[in-house]
């Protein structure tokens, strides 16, 4: 048995040391890009989303390449996606609430 949790304690070690690097870069971009905005972020905000609407105004959307309307309809996925997660979360069933 003592060998077991020898065994046991070097194993989680190892997989600690191996893991470090990449749990690393992990929080680097956590600090970065799960922070909420700040007021100093606000103007760009509000800028790119002027953008948005003016670039469906324009129709310029119709120059885009190939390559960025599959990204950004890939964007747009995935926040629909997480706003899907996020309703079923809160509501804590798949489909429908409980009445």
């Amino acid at each position: 048995m003592a060998s077991l949790a020898t065994k046991g304690s070097g194993l989680v070690s190892r997989l600690l040391t191996q893991a470090r690097p990449q749990l690393d870069v992990f929080l680097k971009y956590a600090k970065v890009e799960l922070t909420p905005p700040t007021p100093a972020d606000i103007p760009a905000i509000r800028q790119g989303l002027g953008n948005i609407i003016k670039g469906a105004k324009t129709g310029a959307y119709k120059n885009l390449t190939v390559r960025e309307a599959w990204l950004n309809t890939l964007v747009t996925a995935e926040v629909i996606f997480w706003f899907y997660i996020g309703e079923c979360i809160g509501k804590r069933h798949i489909v429908g609430y409980n009445v």
